[in-house]
């Protein structure tokens, strides 16, 4: 079965004025379409054509003749699970598990917001912000390009877009008020203690 581009699960205009419909456009409607279409062409007639999306990123990753499949393959992966990460009125600090377990492995909220914006904005070029869980802990970790924490045996909670085409109609070049917009009114924290709980 082809990879198919994932519905928003919201409305385009939904995140406004934080994120506009007009990014949505360009982020959801064409770059993450491409990589769908990409990766689609990429592992077609191949042993990876039947495999999941997660078992062609593992299979991928770290090998040199298939970094087109990887790249695809994991922005496909990112970037649903970046749509995840986000809801209308989010943002904020978080509630229930999440809540008790930055307290315990970050030292609190305003730490996390502190270390996860440094990562976001000292990303250089393009890449990703990630709270991830790395043996039972919480943990803070920045990505280039594509890659993404299950190519280095960690679960993913959490994640920002800090490629150019996530903000710039938005923000221009100011990257650290994207951030900020995402962690005060986008997080959509009960995704990710969904995923918390998954992975305990």
């Amino acid at each position: 079965m082809a990879f198919t581009l994932p519905d928003l699960p919201y409305a385009a205009d939904a995140l406004e004025p934080h994120m506009s419909a007009q990014t949505f456009s360009f982020h959801h409607a064409k770059h993450h379409a491409a990589y769908v279409t990409n990766l689609n062409n990429l592992i077609k007639g191949t042993d990876l054509e039947n495999k999941s999306l997660e078992e062609v990123i593992l299979a991928s990753a770290g090998d040199a003749s298939k970094v087109g499949i990887f790249n695809n393959s994991a922005q496909v992966w990112n970037h649903t699970f970046f749509w995840n990460c986000m809801k209308p009125n989010g943002g904020g600090k978080p509630t229930g598990a999440v809540a008790a377990k930055i307290d315990e492995d970050l030292g609190g909220y305003e730490k996390f917001v502190e270390e996860f914006k440094a990562a976001a904005t000292t990303q250089f070029g393009s890449g990703w912000a990630w709270l991830v869980l790395e043996n039972g802990k919480l943990k803070i970790v920045k990505t280039g390009n594509a890659d993404l924490p299950m190519a280095h045996g960690m679960t993913a909670l959490l994640t920002v877009d800090v490629w150019e085409h996530a903000y710039y109609l938005d923000y221009q070049n100011r990257r650290p008020d994207f951030v900020q917009a995402f962690l005060d009114h986008l997080v959509n924290w009960d995704f990710v203690n969904q995923n918390l709980a998954a992975a305990a």
